[in-house]
């Protein structure tokens, strides 16, 4: 995949910016968005995942200007492998939700309202891709991470988590704009939300036939020879991770009746 913005600062919106690193794969699209926030008259900038420890590309992110803080949605290489180095070249803390992250700081936590850049953004846990995944609800914008991309859907770890992080982000205004850790920008996050809600249940449908026809131990590659049949088997391998994911749901919820 190729894309013509590497290595480009494009602006988004009045208080956004992306920088798309050039690390394009199955799993991060056209690369990993590395975002550049700050309100139209601040002197220092926001940096929201600055992905691996790409020194070409975290050099483009440290010339952006002064950067005030640095902000992880969750612990994938692709999102936070290179902040330790980011954050010692500019001078800047490093916060996230899970305390081994940080760098200068203190954890964040849902709810928490981070004050930096000339902006306020205010901490949304939404576990299920991770559990340390946050989204960040910033001048009427949401960046989700890798709790929703830009296009296609994601990997899941837990099921039940996953949903109801969905089921919050629907909530949200129609029309709030979303900024994906990978892919485009969606016009419409809640929308999408409801999209991807949609499309999980879908495929717990889908896995509960299977499990009808292969048996309830059924491992996790099996369900997904059965319910990605028409799908790349170069992408076999993350759907088993979230197969295993609605596996474990289903006889969670069974163990529980």
């Amino acid at each position: 995949m190729t894309a013509p913005a590497y290595g480009e600062l494009r602006r988004v919106s009045e208080t956004a910016s992306v920088l798309l690193e050039n690390n394009p794969s199955m799993m991060t699209l056209e690369g990993t968005n590395s975002w550049v926030l700050r309100a139209p008259d601040a002197p220092a900038a926001v940096v929201v995942d600055p992905g691996y420890r790409d020194l070409e590309h975290l050099e483009r992110l440290a010339a952006v200007g002064p950067v005030e803080l640095i902000v992880l949605t969750h612990h994938h290489p692709d999102h936070a492998e290179g902040a330790p180095w980011l954050a010692e070249k500019v001078g800047a803390p490093v916060r996230a939700f899970d305390a081994s992250l940080c760098l200068g700081a203190e954890p964040f936590a849902d709810g928490d309202v981070l004050t930096a850049g000339g902006l306020g953004f205010e901490v949304l846990h939404t576990p299920g891709h991770t559990d340390d995944s946050v989204s960040l609800h910033v001048a009427g914008q949401i960046l989700t991470g890798d709790t929703i991309l830009g296009r296609g859907t994601t990997v899941l770890h837990d099921l039940g988590d996953y949903l109801r992080s969905l089921r919050r982000l629907i909530e949200l205004p129609g029309g709030t704009p979303g900024l994906p850790g990978h892919g485009p920008e969606l016009a419409d996050l809640p929308a999408t939300a409801h999209e991807y809600l949609a499309h999980r249940e879908q495929r717990l449908d889908q896995v509960r036939s299977a499990l009808g026809v292969l048996g309830a131990d059924a491992t996790a590659r099996q369900v997904v020879e059965v319910v990605y049949v028409d799908v790349d088997q170069a992408l076999w391998a993350p759907a088993e991770l979230s197969v295993q994911a609605q596996l474990d749901y289903l006889r969670s919820s069974e163990d529980a009746r």
